[in-house]
């Protein structure tokens, strides 16, 4: 299952899993975004390649207009995830504390 929804600060947090089946559903949740967004990753179980696109479409979204996507809190696995598909190089990527 999968939960996005806006933090108390303004930041995204997305907790569950974000694979094939709940891509749709974070994909419409995150066109809505505009500017820097952080994305509170701390909850974070599992991503697939499907959420990866989501996220890489994204984040070309809000770079066209001199925005972006910024991940914080990510677990060490999410974060090895993230640099073997290279997203280390197109994202700031804040590890969990």
């Amino acid at each position: 299952m999968l939960a996005i929804d806006y933090g108390a600060d303004g930041s995204v947090i997305i907790s569950g899993r974000l694979d094939a089946a709940q891509s749709p559903r974070a994909q419409a949740f995150l066109d809505a975004v505009q500017g820097e967004v952080s994305l509170d990753c701390g909850g974070l179980e599992y991503i697939s390649s499907a959420g990866l696109g989501v996220l890489l479409k994204t984040q070309k979204r809000l770079m066209q207009s001199a925005g972006g996507l910024r991940l914080k809190r990510v677990n060490p696995h999410l974060r090895d995830i993230l640099r073997y598909a290279g997203f280390d190089q197109i994202f700031v990527i804040e590890p969990a504390e």
